[in-house]
């Protein structure tokens, strides 16, 4: 028996349809006009911020687990300063959801996997 056959491989990947990075140049056609046809959450992170890089995993799954109920666009702070100013980000990581072209919720902060996936599927049912 394999270690895959055993369960002991790598977590599934969440399809790259599912996870984008977006650019100021982007944003608009990434997230704006694709939450009109379902939800998009924004990820604000950056490099150098541990509890970004402890909930980027979480996301993964949890949009993985979603199988396409919501796309995730990760915005990186630091090369698009543009879009944390537009919406006043002050803190990270900082999850902003969108749904028909407007912001409809937000979360600041580092959460537990299940508080995320319980989060995200409140929004999106």
């Amino acid at each position: 028996m394999t270690i895959l056959e055993q369960g002991g491989g790598p977590a599934p990947q969440a399809p790259s349809d599912l996870i984008k990075e977006t650019t100021t140049q982007t944003f608009v056609k990434d997230v704006i006009e694709e939450s009109k046809h379902q939800p998009v959450l924004i990820d604000f992170w950056a490099e150098w911020c541990g509890p970004c890089r402890q909930i980027g995993p979480a996301l993964e799954e949890i949009a993985t687990d979603l199988q396409g109920k919501v796309k995730i666009a990760k915005v990186n702070v630091d090369e698009n300063p543009q879009i944390a100013a537009q919406y006043g980000i002050r803190s990270i990581p900082t999850l902003l959801l969108f749904k028909n072209g407007e912001r409809v919720d937000q979360k600041v902060g580092a959460a537990p996997k299940g508080d995320l996936s319980r989060w995200i599927g409140a929004q999106t049912a």
